[in-house]
């Protein structure tokens, strides 16, 4: 059993919520990922929030804001319209229902250790979502752009997985459908993954976000205090995306999800320093050496488009 970390939301902390909303809304405006991957694990872990009042909150907020990024990606031309119809076709009832599912894993504190067991392992996976994307994004680098064909079955069970947990976890409507979509359509750019990915989302944390107004454990003020400070964050975040290191900022994200992963899951603070030692040892050197090899590997291809 996880230690428990939930208790009765405190108003008193609301400028300390919104202070959080701000700093994960920059994150989000600068790199595009980790909003419900951030937010809610710090609302367990600091605020003391129990697990389903956070998912639920962070799904309101996040209903808020998804679609200013959707708008401008659209206006832009980087979604890729037919992924967007297959993923919704699965993710939008299967977020729906994700949130019956939790209802129905029982009352009280039952639930609430699962929801908590089940934040952890997404926020596992959504930081090796992180590394996944980056390595791609830096094998794709040199590759010219090519025809989509949209692959309907494999596409729509990623929506229903994705809509499962993001209705569960509030976690994975960026990260771990991104890391989806790159192993089923690899030539899809960069640009037109983030486009897609957003887009998609907005129904689907929409539909989310209805479930747990219906069926969660929604509070009004809690979500107020952080749609304030998220979004001048997001929008602060944007401003300064062309100029800051988001490379770096990911990498940075990735640390944080994995120890906010392990402590939802009960791990010793010992464990999780440890493999918070070991990510800072081992991944900047990984990191340099894949780097090194795609440059090396970027004359080749720029000489085979020519050929």
């Amino acid at each position: 059993m996880v230690a428990r970390a939930g208790r009765p939301y405190a108003r008193g902390v609301d400028f300390g919520v919104s202070l959080a909303g701000l700093g994960v809304g920059i994150v989000v405006g600068l790199t595009g990922m980790g909003g419900g991957a951030l937010m809610t694990p710090l609302l367990v872990l600091f605020f003391g929030v129990a697990p389903l009042s956070a998912v639920s909150s962070d799904l309101v907020a996040s209903a808020v804001m998804k679609p200013f990024g959707g708008l401008i990606h659209l206006r832009r031309g980087t979604v890729h319209r037919g992924l967007v119809l297959w993923l919704c076709v699965g993710s939008v009832p299967a977020a729906f229902s994700g949130v019956l599912v939790a209802r129905a894993l029982g009352p009280g504190e039952r639930v609430q250790d699962v929801i908590q067991v089940a934040l952890g392992s997404a926020l596992l996976l959504a930081a090796f979502g992180l590394v996944a994307k980056a390595y791609v994004t830096l094998k794709k680098r040199a590759v010219a752009p090519a025809e989509i064909r949209v692959r309907v079955f494999p596409t729509v069970l990623v929506g229903i997985l994705g809509g499962v947990i993001v209705g569960i976890t509030s976690v994975g409507s960026g990260s771990l459908i991104i890391v989806a979509l790159l192993a089923l359509y690899p030539a899809l750019r960069a640009n037109d993954l983030v486009g897609t990915d957003l887009v998609q989302a907005v129904p689907l944390v929409a539909s989310a976000a209805l479930a747990h107004l219906l069926f969660g454990d929604f509070q009004l003020s809690l979500t107020v205090a952080l749609v304030a400070g998220a979004i001048p964050g997001v929008l602060i975040g944007a401003t300064l995306s062309s100029r800051a290191p988001a490379g770096l900022i990911r990498a940075a994200l990735s640390v944080v999800l994995v120890a906010s992963g392990l402590k939802l899951l009960g791990a010793p603070t010992a464990a999780v320093g440890i493999a918070v030692l070991a990510m800072v040892a081992l991944g900047g050197p990984a990191w340099f050496a894949v780097r090194r090899r795609t440059r090396r590997q970027q004359p080749d291809r720029e000489l085979q488009r020519a050929g």
